[in-house]
């Protein structure tokens, strides 16, 4: 079936400010409340939100096949379980609705009006029921960045991280869409040359920048996907800022790995830009050496180009840039890592969520955490209002934004946007 909401030279009658995230050319998914507190599933073309559930209402979606009520639900896990041929018709179907030169929508205002919302009058919810949530670690050079720190420089990297990409299982309750604040977490952790740990709130608390990937229903258990499937299972991608405590993480990790230094937050950008829509940027990822066991091969282009930039906004003031970064440095692919998640038979549902692991380039403004930026803290980074950050303060925003370009088309994420909010006054 072709994949004709990719067209280039499609434009839409919604009109499109230059250098938007969303033409008509992206699509993505994502579930809004208006402002009459209906919940539905939706996609956006420039500053617009669109009302899928009531475009399905109205028979704009007759003659392929979803069921009465799919997108008048507070989750895409229905629909991303209908894999991908309904993806792709469903996608088709909005691009040809919102084309110029297609009167049906267009001229009918009643329609119209119950459907188009601008961006300021909805709110975002979580796209996606997520059910489990793994977290990889595939960038080579966040891992000797982190290897350097805390083992032995000549030996940054683990013996197994060439071999397999390495993951743990995260928490997927506290994965906030954009927007939601988070609280600087309470831990433990062991002041430098003690023996005994203290107790209190992490002072060393960072972002991580990442992408995640949200699955559909992909197997059965015992049954491993194969590396040249994978993608075939895996609707698309958002922005995910992995929050982390790095003084109760440096604590904790060993022997397990990380407990409650990972799992007090997760953002994510609310909008998920399918894989259908990137697939004009694949690019060839990083040469893998020595080369991966037979179940994790794969040739071709298996990456994707993708502009990654973070910032932080100091409360009251502007916004500074801090790293720039690309999806293109990750050493193990998102089809590499679904087939090694599922090679013992592990199961994969719809909605479940893939975190990229943090996203390092190999120059020092590319670095994808404040952990690298400031090398541990020695050295600052300074705000454009004056002030210098070795970790998050209180109060300051993290902005993750991301976007593909090519020629004149720009598909892009939006962003995701959290405040780092003071400690929790607890009492005992």
């Amino acid at each position: 079936m072709p994949n004709i909401a990719n067209d280039p030279n499609r434009k839409s009658w919604i009109p499109v400010p230059e250098n938007s995230d969303f033409p008509i050319q992206n699509i993505p998914f994502g579930v809004f409340i208006t402002k009459e507190d209906v919940i539905t599933i939706g996609t956006r073309i420039g500053n617009c939100a669109i009302d899928m559930g009531a475009l399905q209402q109205l028979g704009y979606f007759e003659g392929i096949e979803l069921t009465d009520d799919m997108f008048m639900q507070d989750t895409l896990n229905d629909f991303i379980s209908d894999g991908k041929k309904t993806w792709r018709l469903v996608r088709n179907r909005l691009a040809e609705l919102f084309d110029e030169n297609n009167p049906t929508l267009r001229d009918n205002k009643n329609h119209r009006e119950v459907v188009i919302f601008k961006v300021e009058d909805i709110e975002m919810l979580l796209p996606v029921q997520i059910g489990d949530y793994t977290d990889f670690y595939s960038s080579k050079e966040h891992a000797t960045n982190v290897g350097k720190m805390f083992r032995d420089p000549e030996n940054a990297l683990l013996p197994n991280w060439l071999h397999i990409p390495v993951g743990y299982h995260g928490r997927s309750s506290t994965i906030v869409p954009s927007g939601i604040p988070v609280h600087r977490p309470y831990g433990q952790t062991l002041p430098n040359g003690e023996t005994t740990p203290v107790f209190g709130p992490s002072r060393l608390v960072d972002f991580e920048l990442e992408t995640a990937f949200i699955t559909t229903d992909a197997n059965l258990m015992g049954e491993p996907i194969p590396v040249e499937e994978a993608e075939e299972h895996i609707f698309g991608m958002v922005l995910f800022n992995d929050w982390s405590a790095r003084d109760i993480q440096k604590w904790e990790y060993v022997p397990l790995g990380p407990f409650l230094a990972k799992n007090f937050a997760s953002s994510i950008s609310p909008w998920i830009v399918t894989m259908d829509a990137l697939e004009p940027f694949r690019t060839k990822g990083p040469e893998q050496s020595p080369e991966p066991l037979p179940y994790l091969q794969q040739k071709g282009e298996k990456a994707f180009d993708i502009n990654l930039e973070v910032l932080i906004k100091p409360e009251n003031s502007e916004e500074t840039v801090v790293s720039r970064s690309n999806f293109k440095y990750m050493y193990w692919s998102m089809a590499q890592q679904l087939a090694h998640h599922t090679i013992n038979g592990c199961r994969v549902n719809s909605g479940d969520m893939m975190g990229s692991g943090t996203i390092s380039g190999a120059t020092e403004d590319s670095f994808g955490s404040m952990l690298e930026l400031t090398w541990g803290g020695q050295k600052p980074l300074k705000m454009k209002d004056g002030s210098e950050r070795k970790f998050i303060n209180d109060n300051d925003t993290v902005i993750i934004r991301g976007y593909c370009q090519k020629g004149n088309i720009r598909i892009g994420f939006g962003e995701v946007s959290s405040k780092l909010l003071p400690a929790i006054d607890l009492k005992f």
